[in-house]
């Protein structure tokens, strides 16, 4: 029974159940706040395991080993989300020329200004390294920084702080800019905040979920290519 804690921090049981139990409650309470944007489910559970994190003394190497297998399932989850953009197969050829110029001036946008900001913070090139496919989802963004050079453990901060503030903001500043088309709404909330915005954008409308995939998907692909060329444009 001594060795129960110790036994228990260490096993990914411990916290892949951990990790199911938080976004239960915290969905719960996002549906009883009345789908408060600051309440969203990946924020606050986020927030609750990083509790248990610090109080445990456990180091994220240990919790991301226990979740493998939630980490996997991003990958098949991401194939899933072909099924609402084929519904959308229409409008997407209609509207394929702004999607590419959007895709183009967000991806440069997300990267030179990760860059930008980190360097004029006097961030180390191992953490622009992290910082730069910040906008990218999580199986793509992490493999890039660390073939690159960069802490994955960083870059996964990164990008769900990324996520979490764009699904946070993206609502209140698009109404403030009043754009209303789902479409052109879920285009840049996938685009800006990959799989977390993507699935806060299927719970509002079919078209603004489907438009948030598919920059999601097509912003990962430019960021994992266009992140080596700009980076090789840093100073030594």
């Amino acid at each position: 029974m001594q060795n129960l804690p110790a036994w228990m921090t260490a096993s990914p049981l411990t916290w892949l159940l951990l990790t199911l139990l938080a976004y239960i409650a915290a969905l719960a309470l996002y549906r009883r706040s009345g789908a408060h944007p600051l309440l969203i489910p990946v924020f606050t559970a986020v927030v609750l395991i990083v509790c248990v994190l610090l109080a445990t003394g456990t180091p994220y190497a240990t919790y991301r080993k226990g979740v493998e297998l939630l980490s996997f399932m991003i990958g098949p989850a991401t194939v899933a989300l072909a099924v609402p953009l084929y519904a959308q197969r229409r409008r997407i050829r209609e509207m394929w020329r702004p999607l590419c110029l959007a895709l183009l001036a967000g991806c440069s946008v997300a990267i030179v200004s990760a860059l930008g900001i980190g360097w004029a913070l006097g961030a180390s090139m191992e953490t622009l390294l992290s910082l730069a496919p910040k906008s990218a989802t999580m199986p793509i963004a992490l493999p890039v920084a660390e073939r690159l050079g960069g802490l994955p453990s960083f870059a996964a901060v990164a990008v769900a702080i990324t996520g979490i503030a764009g699904a946070v903001l993206a609502d209140p500043l698009l109404r403030l800019l009043h754009v209303h088309d789902p479409a052109v709404r879920g285009f840049a909330v996938g685009l800006t905040a990959h799989a977390i915005g993507t699935a806060r954008e299927l719970q509002t409308h079919p078209a603004a979920g489907a438009f948030a995939a598919l920059a999601m998907s097509l912003n990962g692909v430019a960021t994992a290519l266009m992140v080596p060329m700009v980076v090789a444009l840093l100073p030594a």
